[in-house]
Parts: C-alpha cells; structure tokens; sequence
C-alpha cells in the first residue's frame, strides 16, 4: 500500500501540552466576530491522545493518514480517512483521537458559537484535568503569530 504525505514542512506546528503522545497544532485563523476557530492537528501514528470531550460544532476535513476516534476504553470507534469530511456537534461522549500508519493531519473548523469551552480534557479516569475555550485559543493564536 502505498501512503501518501501532505507536505507540511512549512507549517508551523506547536506542541499540545506535555501530554503522551503528543500531538501538535497549528492554528490558521481566529474569527472572534463570529467566533470560528480554523485549526490543524496533527495526531500521532499508531497513538491516541489525551481522553477528551467536545463542547463545540466541529467541521473536519482528514488531510493526510486516518483520523481515528477511540471510545473512553480503547475500543475502536471510527475511522476516518484522508479526504473525509465530517460535521459533528458538541457531544458529552469522552473519546481519544490518534492516527493510522501515519500521522494523522485533520483540519478542524471549531465553532463554538456563544459557549466559551471547546474541549473539556479528562484524565485516564474520566475525571477533568483541564479546558480549552474559545480565549484560550484566541491566546494561543495571538500567541503564534
């Protein structure tokens, strides 16, 4: 089989936390009028990454591998591969992300709307160790830039 790899050499990619595996963002543009965050992720190949929740509309577009999407126990959920797109609204379903035989680059549309948190981030137990709002990645933008 042979995989195919988006160049991402000149993108700049930052780290997420010190959370293993890591995984890597890179935010492309803030809209804090209509509140849309448009953001790249990079997941690790054969990992997944910390237990989460999405509190926001996201609008997904796999660029490179296959994003993969695991239940709060490891099961595998879905997997989604490059050139998919999918909407899918806040969900209170704990899940992990990760990538195929690759890493997985996905392109993420966060849309908030008026609610503030985005991601609620939980430990292995399903208790929350953090969050990320929509400020928080205003931040990290303003931040990059």
């Amino acid at each position: 089989m042979h995989i195919r790899s988006f160049d991402d050499s000149a993108i700049r990619w930052n780290r997420f936390g010190e959370f293993l595996p890591a995984f890597h963002y890179s935010i492309l543009h803030v809209d804090e009028k209509r509140r849309v965050v448009d953001v790249l992720f990079k997941l690790p190949a054969h990992g997944r990454i910390v237990l989460h929740v999405h509190h926001a509309l996201n609008h997904t577009f796999v660029v490179q591998g296959e994003h993969r999407l695991y239940e709060a126990d490891g099961a595998l959920r879905e997997i989604r591969p490059a050139g998919s797109y999918t909407v899918s609204p806040g969900s209170a379903e704990p899940h992990r992300e990760g990538g195929g035989e690759q890493d997985a680059i996905v392109f993420f549309s966060i849309r908030p709307g008026d609610a503030e948190l985005i991601y609620e981030l939980l430990d292995d137990a399903g208790a929350p160790v953090g969050a990320i709002t929509f400020e928080t990645l205003a931040e990290l933008y303003r931040a990059q830039r």
